[in-house]
């Protein structure tokens, strides 16, 4: 199943199947694609983990997808793999991936479309795909944004396994830390969110979306009345006068 947790500002969604390495099915990837829908407006940030210390989200459920005889039911599966990856880079707010465990396949595209990830150092990552004969496809186009051309060869084409220091290394993950250290890690970079501006974080948040399918001129562009925008609220005159009082 999965849990969730929107009692506070940082809202928390777990992929709850410890049993089997948090896997996905269908079923787990249709309510993980509605939990992020129903991300209440309050919310700060999501942190998003899998259930205990063993997998953040072990791959899609090869035991289902094995079942899979025809064209048309492996487009049903894999477009809700997608549907779960899309729910969460729509979320309004950043989505934290809390990578406990092995992530792999499905799971690893899923966190490549969190906005953020920190791994515990015991973290595993691949893309293993090719060797129980499908591609990767849908979010795994994230990754040569992330890592580059050829390293996502290598993940892909390869089916290699890595750790969190060469993932960190290559980009994937922004912080590294011991596994008992993950949740202050998580902590610690929610606080600095809580510090910022909320509206200021949603408006960033959308604009990156933006810059990733626009043309850099386009991008940057964007940029002008999205800055303006922000003026709608009473968010930046407060905040800047607050600054200068300070300074004060």
């Amino acid at each position: 199943m999965i849990t969730t947790d929107f009692s506070g500002p940082f809202a928390r969604v777990t992929v709850a199947n410890d049993r089997k390495l948090n896997t996905l099915g269908s079923g787990l990837l249709l309510a993980l694609a509605e939990a992020f829908a129903a991300v209440p407006a309050s919310a700060r940030a999501v942190v998003l983990t899998g259930e205990g210390a063993r997998a953040f989200i072990g791959g899609a459920d090869i035991t289902e997808m094995a079942r899979v005889e025809t064209p048309a039911q492996g487009q049903g599966f894999i477009e809700r793999v997608h549907a779960a990856c899309a729910a969460i880079r729509d979320c309004p707010v950043p989505v934290i991936a809390r990578i406990n465990g092995w992530c792999l396949g499905a799971g690893l595209e899923i966190a490549a479309a969190c906005d953020l990830r920190i791994a515990a150092d015991t973290a595993q990552f691949g893309m293993p795909e090719v060797r129980v004969g499908i591609p990767s496809v849908v979010e795994a186009a994230l990754l040569p944004g992330l890592i580059g051309w050829g390293r996502t060869r290598r993940l892909l084409l390869l089916g290699e396994t890595f750790s969190a220091a060469t993932m960190a290394e290559w980009g994937f993950c922004e912080r590294v830390v011991a596994p008992d250290a993950l949740e202050a890690a998580c902590g610690e970079w929610c606080e600095l969110i809580a510090h910022a501006g909320p509206v200021a974080i949603r408006n960033q948040k959308a604009l990156i979306r933006q810059w990733e399918d626009l043309p850099l001129c386009e991008a940057i562009a964007a940029g002008i009345p999205a800055f303006a925008a922000s003026w709608h609220t009473d968010e930046p005159r407060e905040m800047m006068a607050a600054f200068v009082n300070r300074k004060r």
